[in-house]
């Protein structure tokens, strides 16, 4: 990963003034501030660059996930995503993408305890979730959970402080699947399932979904931890953007929080998953594939779970949920969905017409099969993604906060607005 082939120099000539400019590439990048030298007057603002969507910008240098989407390559703080879902947990993963390194036994063990012991919430959170409707989305309660935890513990506004910061994000960690649960449970009618201490972090989610008696057998366990690591950072994506945006402002992590699972909640980022489910029950069957395809290249149908805007690559995350689904529907018995997904995987990865566009399975593909199979409905689906990528959040939060190049997040606009003009009143208009 040298970055030495993408340092140097870039020369730029402007053709309305004939003027020459040279800006120093580093790590493939020029600083965009330095375009506002390019200038036809004096009095002219300078050169900016319009990027929609942020297809070409990075908005900050991190060290917490390396991504080659050409390429499938997924790393958490230069870890192999497939090393780390075949022999990590994902608190182990947590305390990596937060403190840079693996724990020591000693640290993970502390660890493992400090979130246990944080996973209860006040009477006041559950007494608010209950006030909800039932049939409220499980996504909008989560967001204003975490709006609440801002006002429960106002000492996670001094953000400089790193016992105050730490206890939050721990708490962002913890307390994320106990405000899901009771979400869940309310939703279904059912008094909340309070978290035990003495459980694995996986064990305790289903647990307080599914009830205190619920014995989940271990490699339903197993699996969900896999799916938690593999959702805990992706980069800058929507909702880890947004959490750096509205964190820059310097409000409490528990907000910034907030904030990204309000990005999380929109059908585009987080509820890709659920959408997969809708559409292998249109398809049917297997022997109906061909027919989906056809509809998919003549655009009359959607190809959900299939292309990312990073990879151009096989998604290394769809491989290791593809091999964890024989180990759950082992124990749960076969989702009739799955030869349905499987077939369309097949026949799309051998038909020119997506191999050219590079379409390939992304993590949601057969994730949303998983998670049904374990009993999660699928409103739940954005839920489960919110617990697996709150290390990620607030470890992204971290960084921003000590990134000394970072200030409160503003983007230009290009302004096509119109030009001055009088007011007219009322009458005359």
């Amino acid at each position: 990963m040298s970055t030495e082939a993408q340092d140097g120099t870039l020369t730029v000539t402007d053709n309305r003034t004939g003027q020459t400019y040279e800006f120093a590439i580093t790590d493939g990048t020029i600083r965009a501030t330095e375009l506002r030298n390019i200038r036809v007057s004096d009095d002219d603002f300078g050169l900016m660059t319009y990027d929609p969507a942020f297809m070409n910008t990075a908005s900050c240098r991190s060290a917490i996930t390396y991504l080659d989407g050409d390429n499938g390559v997924l790393r958490y703080r230069g870890y192999p995503i497939e090393q780390l879902a075949e022999k990590s947990t994902f608190l182990e993963v947590a305390w990596l993408l937060i403190h840079g390194e693996l724990p020591t036994a000693a640290e993970l063990t502390q660890f493992t305890k400090d979130i246990a012991d944080r996973m209860s919430v006040d009477p006041s959170v559950e007494a608010a979730v209950k006030a909800y409707r039932k049939d409220a989305h499980p996504m909008g309660v989560l967001e204003a959970g975490f709006g609440q935890l801002s006002t429960l513990y106002p000492e996670a506004k001094e953000i400089e402080s790193d016992p105050e910061r730490m206890d939050a994000l721990y708490n962002t960690i913890a307390k994320m699947p106990t405000i899901g649960g009771v979400a869940f449970r309310h939703n279904q009618g059912k008094d909340s399932v309070a978290p035990d201490p003495s459980l694995d972090y996986s064990t305790n989610i289903l647990k307080m979904f599914f009830g205190a008696d619920y014995e989940p057998d271990p490699r339903l366990v197993r699996a969900l931890d896999i799916l938690l690591i593999l959702h805990a950072d992706h980069e800058q994506n929507c909702s880890t953007s947004t959490v750096r945006s509205v964190g820059s402002s310097q409000v409490d992590p528990y907000s910034a929080v907030a904030a990204g699972i309000a990005a999380l909640y929109g059908p585009l980022h987080g509820g890709a998953n659920e959408a997969v489910l809708v559409m292998l029950r249109e398809i049917g069957s297997k022997e109906n594939v061909p027919e989906f395809v056809e509809k998919v290249k003549n655009r009359e149908a959607l190809l959900m779970g299939f292309g990312h805007r990073v990879y151009k690559n096989y998604d290394p995350r769809a491989t290791i949920i593809k091999k964890a689904c024989d180990d759950v529907f082992e124990v749960t018995g076969v989702n009739p969905l799955l030869e349905i997904a499987v077939e369309l995987e097949s026949v799309a990865l051998n038909d020119e017409f997506f191999i050219q566009r590079k379409l390939y399975p992304n993590v949601d593909f057969y994730s949303g099969l998983i998670y049904e199979a374990l009993g999660i409905p699928s409103e739940m689906f954005t839920v489960m993604f919110a617990i697996g990528r709150a290390p990620g959040w607030v470890a992204q939060w971290l960084e921003m906060i000590n990134d000394k190049e970072q200030k409160i997040s503003r983007p230009r606009q290009v302004y096509v607005g119109p030009d001055e003009r009088d007011y007219v009143d009322v009458g005359s208009r």
